[in-house]
């Protein structure tokens, strides 16, 4: 595949080493110093665009990409209330993208014993849920995508249920996302439901941004010649 970069911090800097060790070409790096580039011209020989910047920037990206009908796959979160916007966009001119708060193999995994063990937990009264997550400094949105992706899978499968709040909260139909941000830590995210008897712990520590680039990279594989608007689930299908 002839791939664009857009966004070359840590992220776009593995994202690049995965896709050479897997054969592909980076024809573009799109980068805040030649943002200009994010055109129709330089796009037309891309196969596919990977997307790792900020929530401010993320929105006009993709629908560049969408408008230009290059493939694109975002893994930027913080703008999760403009998405389905350029879903629909996508849907309209008949070109491709996907979408995921999280590429990780493993997180997706746990995506969807997250979602298992809120349909077990559901049947049983009792327990408060709360969700921790832990990123790097650098780290520019709380809570993470992650984190929002884990409780409202959650808050669809958990009928007393109706909010999560990412604040300090006594309140028994909240769940609560505490977001910590530490050193270099890549992501930890776990999701604990409490009892006055108990205590059931769900957690994913990721120990390197390598597994995310490489989820954006097969991801990126997989939508390269199909037309739609996709999610990460559609990869395990």
């Amino acid at each position: 595949m002839k791939v664009a970069i857009i966004g070359y911090g840590k992220m776009g800097h593995e994202i690049e080493q995965v896709l050479l060790q897997r054969g592909h070409t980076v024809e573009l790096i799109i980068d805040q110093d030649n943002i200009h580039d994010l055109c129709a011209e330089k796009l037309a020989n891309i196969d596919v665009a990977i997307e790792f910047t900020t929530p401010s920037t993320a929105y006009s990206n993709v629908r560049t990409c969408i408008e230009c009908g290059t493939p694109v796959v975002s893994g930027t979160t913080g703008w999760n209330d403009l998405l389905a916007e350029l879903q629909q966009l996508c849907r309209e001119k008949d070109s491709t993208m996907i979408w995921s708060s999280n590429y990780s193999l493993g997180v997706n995994i746990t995506f969807r014993l997250n979602r298992y063990l809120a349909e077990l937990m559901n049947r049983f009264e009792g327990y408060n849920i709360a969700i921790e997550e832990i990123h790097h400094t650098q780290k520019k949105d709380a809570p993470s995508g992650t984190a929002i992706s884990l409780a409202n899978d959650i808050l669809d499968r958990v009928e007393r249920k109706d909010k999560w709040v990412n604040e300090p909260t006594t309140d028994a139909n909240a769940i609560e996302i505490t977001s910590l941000r530490e050193g270099t830590v890549p992501g930890t995210h776990t999701v604990t439901y409490t009892s006055a008897d108990d205590t059931i712990e769900l957690k994913h520590t990721l120990f390197s941004r390598r597994a995310l680039a490489l989820g954006a990279v097969v991801a990126a594989e997989f939508i390269a010649p199909r037309k739609g608007v996709f999610t990460i689930d559609d990869l395990f299908e």
